[in-house]
């Protein structure tokens, strides 16, 4: 998939292509995708081999975010590996020098057999499910977390002082209740579209740990 933000924008690099050190992380702005055609519909897509653009309003969104961040120093931008959450970063973006770095450990949940059905259907079907229950071709939402918190764990080592995190509703909003305290339930609450929540590198750590202790002996929060 191409991705390309401008004439400055930088090249999209994978795990392994930018220098690593033991963390330099000062804060991480969680950004969830602008409105995709998908989700406008109430559609699901955890493959990212299915392309998904945004709608007209989701690009407005990202360009708005763009002028929220304009004066934000951003020293990085991490981004799964799904179109809509490149566009959005693309649009946000345009002109800025900023790396670019495909972390596919925060690609949304993979729906299996629930793909391009309504989420509703997915979401009836995760309540009456326990974290471990897995959907038939896809993946519980344990094994989703785990991988969550092994993306994150990577963003933390990241030499880089600010990092714009674009990615989903998912592993954001596990992270943000987390943060204050919160664990994983049977369904979350949405994140709004392109709307960057700040985390510190210690409130984020103490949120990727609770994570990790919840995901060794998963049980729904009450």
């Amino acid at each position: 998939m191409s991705f390309s933000a401008g004439s400055q924008q930088a090249a999209i690099t994978r795990p392994g292509e930018l220098p690593v050190d033991n963390g330099a992380v000062n804060q991480a702005l969680l950004t969830r995708h602008a409105e995709s055609e998908f989700s406008v519909r109430g559609l699901t897509n955890g493959d990212p081999d299915v392309e998904v653009a945004l709608t007209e309003a989701g690009r407005a969104q990202a360009r708005l975010l763009g002028e929220h961040l304009a004066a934000t120093e951003i020293d990085l931008c991490a981004v799964s590996e799904f179109q809509r959450a490149q566009e959005t970063a693309d649009l946000a973006l345009a002109r800025r020098d900023v790396p670019l770095l495909v972390l596919p450990e925060l690609n949304d949940i993979r729906f299996g057999e629930f793909e391009g059905r309504l989420l509703a259907d997915y979401r009836a079907w995760a309540r009456a499910h326990g974290p471990e229950d897995e959907v038939p071709g896809g993946e519980n939402r344990t094994e989703s977390v785990v991988r969550y918190v092994a993306g994150f764990r990577a963003l933390l080592k990241r030499p880089e002082r600010t990092i714009l995190v674009v990615a989903h509703s998912l592993p954001i909003r596990y992270v943000l209740n987390a943060a204050v305290g919160g664990l994983p339930k049977p369904a979350m609450e949405q994140v709004p579209y392109a709307e960057p929540f700040p985390l510190t590198a210690a409130e984020l750590t103490e949120a990727v740990e609770r994570l990790e202790t919840w995901s060794l002996a998963p049980a729904w929060s009450s």
